[in-house]
């Protein structure tokens, strides 16, 4: 094998992605967890004005419907305790629960959170809150920030929030239902100007019919994928549950790419477009990039997905 993981990751090392969004999430870590939450607050509402937010289907959240209506029942300053536990990581039974379930789940426990905080419901900010100095300058950051940026920071701040799941044992972790794949006859080829290749077409195509089985195929065994500023997820069962968790109707649109050739047989690819995802639809597309690196028979061993870090990186297929 010529490729160790390592090296795998490393090609095409002109691509440059947002590091700004890790940063500004280190930022917002740092903050105190009471201004943590009225951060989120504030900059959703403020997102509302130019990006509107898909309600979240019914069977995602009867997962967390329980725990809505627990809180729910509530006071207010045990409401509020139980928001300050989950931007504390602390162990409680509820940052317990919130560990276990998928990113989409976290998401629209977070959406229903905020709408019955402005129906009066469950304890908001107070509108007298004033956010301290170093929040007010990661407030701006997210600010400055293109919309499919501002959509990843927001994302992972409530998704990283809650118990450290590393220490949760013998839990099971709880997603939403699998959607059925699309139809044959409803599903519509991509495709990608200077790509000719199959596995890479295919990925593309699977990943927007919701076909995960066919799209794990496409892999070697030890095959390996690496979300937007995370670790690689190696081997099928973890990279197939990855797809089954944060991946169900995204719309991928793949615009152009670049061939290499590879040592020993081995082909690295570099694909840029957009995507979609169904919390924004197409109010944003986020701008990406795909690195493949193929196997000499045409299997995927790596891809990398990175968030690019503007709209111009789109034309940068340089190695």
């Amino acid at each position: 094998m010529p490729f160790t993981l390592d090296a795998a990751r490393s090609i095409f090392p002109g691509t440059l992605s947002a590091d700004v969004v890790p940063a500004t999430i280190a930022r917002f870590n740092q903050l105190s967890n009471e201004d943590q939450l009225a951060l989120i607050w504030f900059a959703y509402r403020e997102m509302g004005k130019s990006i509107t937010i898909a309600a979240p289907g019914a069977a995602r959240m009867q997962f967390a419907e329980l725990t809505l209506e627990k809180i729910k029942g509530m006071t207010a300053n045990e409401q509020t305790q139980v928001m300050c536990d989950l931007a504390e990581h602390n162990d409680t039974e509820i940052s317990r629960t919130y560990a276990a379930w998928s990113a989409n789940i976290k998401l629209g426990f977070w959406y229903r959170l905020g709408e019955w905080m402005d129906e009066g419901l469950v304890a908001p900010i107070p509108p007298a809150y004033v956010l301290s100095a170093n929040a007010v300058a990661v407030f701006q950051a997210i600010r400055d920030l293109e919309p499919g940026q501002q959509i990843t920071v927001l994302r992972n701040s409530v998704v990283d929030m809650g118990y450290d799941p590393t220490k949760l044992e013998g839990v099971e972790r709880v997603a939403e239902p699998i959607v059925t794949p699309m139809a044959e006859a409803k599903r519509e080829k991509v495709t990608i100007e200077g790509i000719d290749n199959e596995t890479v077409l295919s990925y593309m195509d699977n990943m927007n019919a919701n076909d995960f089985e066919a799209l794990i195929k496409l892999f070697t065994a030890d095959g390996a994928l690496q979300p937007p500023f995370q670790r690689p997820i190696v081997g099928s069962e973890a990279v197939l549950r990855f797809f089954r968790e944060d991946c169900q109707n995204l719309k991928l649109m793949p615009k152009q790419g670049v061939i290499e050739p590879a040592d020993e047989g081995f082909t690295q690819i570099k694909v840029t477009g957009k995507v979609q995802t169904p919390w924004f639809g197409a109010g944003v597309g986020m701008n990406m990039a795909w690195r493949f690196l193929l196997t000499p028979d045409n299997k995927i061993f790596f891809v990398a997905i990175d968030l690019l870090a503007s709209p111009k990186e789109l034309l940068n297929l340089a190695r």
